[in-house]
C-alpha cells in the first residue's frame, strides 16, 4: 500500500520536524532500547545527531515515569497532583524553554453519538477529563510556554462544549484545532517518518504538529480491542485527518490505520509507530482517574466504568505507556494472545525494537506513588 492514499497528496511540500524537536524528544532513547535489549534502531542515525545528546557516546539512560493519585476530579487536587508529577520529572525546563508553543492532543474520541450506557459522564467513561488538561495547561504556562493549542480530529461539532472543554479553552487562552482540517494554515504537511517506518514512510498532518516545540499527549486509560490497550502514544491515532486515513468515504474511523477486522491486527500496532516518529511526545500524561476497563468506548460490548484513582506522567512515552499498563494488570512485553494483547500485536515491544525506549519494567525509573499500590487490574478487550 502507498504512503499516502491519495494521488493529490504528493504535491503538498514535505517538510520534516525540526532538528531540535527530534533531537530533544528522541536523543534521549539510544540507551533505552540498548538497556532493554530491543534492537536499538536509533543508534543507527548519524554521529552528529547522536553526538549532540550523548558526546558521542551512548549513554545509559533510564527513563522516569511519575504516578499520583487522585480519587476525584476536584479541580484544586488534580493540579496539585498534576504539581507533584511535574516536579518528580523535575521539571519541564528540559523540553520547554520560554516562549515556546505547546501543543496538547486530547482524546474525544468516538463523537458524542455515543453514551456511556449507565448515565455516566463521557469525561469519567473514555474522554480525557477537562481538569486534568487545565492542570496541564496552567503549569506549562507558567513554564513558560507563550501560546497552548489544544489539538484533536473532532467527530462532531458537540464534543468540545459538551464535554466542558469550551471552558477550559477560554481559561488556558489557548486555541483549539481540529487535526482533520488544515486550518488555521493553507493546507497539510507531508512529514516524514524518521529515522525508519514500519507502514507510512509519510504521513499527513496539520502544520501545527510540526511546529510544536513541545508536545504533549493527554491519554485516557483504557484497553483497547485492536491495539492491546490506548494510551498515550496510541492517542496519535487522532493526529490523521479523517478523510485521508479511511477506505471509504462512508468510513467513520481510520480504516487505513486500522487493517483488517478478523483475525490478529499486525497494522494498527506499526501504525501506531509510525505516528510517533512523525510526530515525538515530550510529554506524556494519562487520566487513570475514572475510566473503563472491556474496550475503549460505548461502542464496544463489554465496557464498565472503573477508578483507578491515578495519574502518571513522564518524557518518554513507551515508558510511560509500559508503567501504565503494568498498573493496569498487564505485562507490557507479553504478546498474543496473552492479555491485553488478544487480537493484536503488542505496539509497545515494536516501539522498543524501533528504538523509542524501553517497555521493559526493570530499566524504568518510577516516582511519587508506588506503582503497586496503585495496581488496578482492568478487563481485557474481548470482543467489539
Amino acid at each position: 500500500m502507498s504512503s499516502h492514499p491519495n494521488e493529490e497528496l504528493s504535491s503538498i511540500k514535505s517538510d520534516p520536524l525540526s532538528r531540535r524537536d527530534f533531537l530533544k524528544t528522541m536523543g534521549m532513547v539510544v540507551a533505552g532500547g540498548l538497556l532493554a535489549g530491543c534492537a536499538p534502531k536509533l543508534a543507527t542515525l548519524s554521529a552528529p545527531s547522536v553526538t549532540a545528546v550523548t558526546s558521542g557516546t551512548p549513554v545509559l539512560y533510564r527513563p522516569v515515569v511519575a504516578l499520583a493519585q487522585a480519587q476525584t476530579y476536584d479541580r484544586k487536587l488534580i493540579r496539585q497532583q498534576m504539581q507533584a508529577l511535574f516536579d518528580g520529572l523535575g521539571g519541564v525546563k528540559d523540553i520547554l524553554d520560554s516562549g515556546d508553543k505547546a501543543v496538547l492532543k486530547v482524546n474525544l474520541t468516538g463523537g458524542t453519538q455515543y453514551k456511556p450506557k449507565d448515565g455516566e459522564k463521557p469525561t469519567e467513561y473514555h474522554i480525557t477529563h477537562p481538569e486534568v488538561v487545565r492542570a496541564v495547561g496552567e503549569l506549562l504556562l507558567d513554564a513558560g510556554a507563550k501560546s497552548l493549542y489544544i489539538v484533536e480530529s473532532l467527530s462532531d461539532a458537540h464534543s468540545v462544549s459538551e464535554y466542558g472543554y469550551t471552558e477550559i479553552i477560554r481559561s488556558l487562552n489557548a486555541t483549539l484545532i481540529d487535526l482533520n482540517q488544515a486550518t488555521p494554515y493553507s493546507d497539510f504537511a507531508i512529514v516524514p517518518v524518521e529515522p525508519d517506518h514500519y507502514i507510512y514512510e509519510k504521513l499527513l498532518l496539520n502544520p501545527i504538529l510540526k511546529e510544536a516545540d513541545c508536545f504533549v499527549s493527554i491519554a485516557k486509560m483504557k484497553p483497547h480491542c485492536s491495539a492491546g490497550v490506548t494510551l498515550s502514544m496510541k492517542n496519535l491515532v487522532g493526529i490523521g485527518p479523517l478523510r485521508y486515513y479511511r477506505r471509504s468515504a462512508g468510513d467513520g474511523n481510520r480504516t487505513s490505520f486500522h487493517g483488517t477486522e478478523t483475525g490478529k491486527n499486525t497494522r494498527l500496532p506499526r501504525v501506531i509507530v509510525d505516528l510517533n516518529r512523525a510526530r515525538p511526545i515530550n510529554l506524556a500524561v494519562i487520566d487513570g482517574v475514572s475510566t473503563i476497563e472491556g474496550g475503549e468506548g460505548p461502542w464496544t460490548i463489554y465496557t464498565k466504568q472503573v477508578k483507578p484513582g491515578v495519574l502518571l506522567a513522564g518524557k518518554n512515552a513507551l515508558a510511560t505507556d509500559s508503567v501504565a499498563a503494568s498498573v493496569m494488570g498487564f505485562d507490557p512485553t507479553s504478546e498474543a494472545p496473552d492479555a491485553p494483547f488478544l487480537q493484536s500485536d503488542n505496539y509497545l515491544n515494536l516501539a522498543c525494537a524501533q528504538g523509542l525506549g524501553t517497555n521493559h519494567l526493570n530499566a524504568i525509573d518510577t516516582v511519587g506513588v508506588d506503582p503497586a499500590e496503585v495496581h488496578y487490574p482492568f478487563a481485557a478487550c474481548t470482543e467489539w
